[in-house]
């Protein structure tokens, strides 16, 4: 038998795509998205003896993954505020293993990365095909909302696509 701990680690492994789709989403730099990988696997790792198992494994991921990205980006919108940015990098870091993306594909995750927090949470799910009520259970709403909200981030992405 399996203990809770290399349960949850087998867990993360096999959902660590999920992970990197959603920091990639909220973060376009290496080091901190290596950060926010880092927290999200702690909150896991310290919060899995809390979970319901009565709640498909993912969707409870997924919602430790988005507070977690959130709360990260609200603590830099804060300390942006004391900051004064610098115009040009100083140091170019080279991405590795970046496959060539379909422009499309591009297109549309800068689209998505323009989007407000919860729905660019919810565009990314529902682009990993999980259910509207998955969706509500992550996001704290309802599946209706879930169901409005898709349809009028789609009309405006259709929008930009025709640009």
């Amino acid at each position: 038998m399996k203990s809770a701990k290399e349960d949850i680690l087998q867990h993360i492994e096999e959902n660590k795509n999920l992970i990197f789709k959603i920091v990639n989403a909220y973060s376009y730099y290496p080091e901190k998205q290596e950060d926010l990988i880092q927290e999200i696997i702690i909150n896991l790792l310290k919060s899995y003896d809390r979970f319901d198992h009565a709640v498909k494994i993912t969707t409870w991921m997924y919602k430790i993954a988005f507070n977690v990205v959130i709360s990260y980006n609200r603590k830099i919108k804060t300390r942006e505020k004391y900051f004064v940015p610098l115009k040009e990098k100083l140091v170019h870091i080279q991405e590795e293993n970046k496959t060539e993306e379909d422009e499309n594909i591009k297109k549309l995750n800068q689209f998505i990365q323009e989007l407000k927090p919860l729905n660019k949470a919810l565009m990314i799910m529902y682009l990993d095909a999980k259910t509207h009520q998955e969706i509500a259970a992550v996001l704290g709403i309802s599946e209706t909302n879930v169901g409005t909200k898709i349809n009028r981030i789609k009309k405006e992405l259709k929008k930009k696509f025709k640009k």
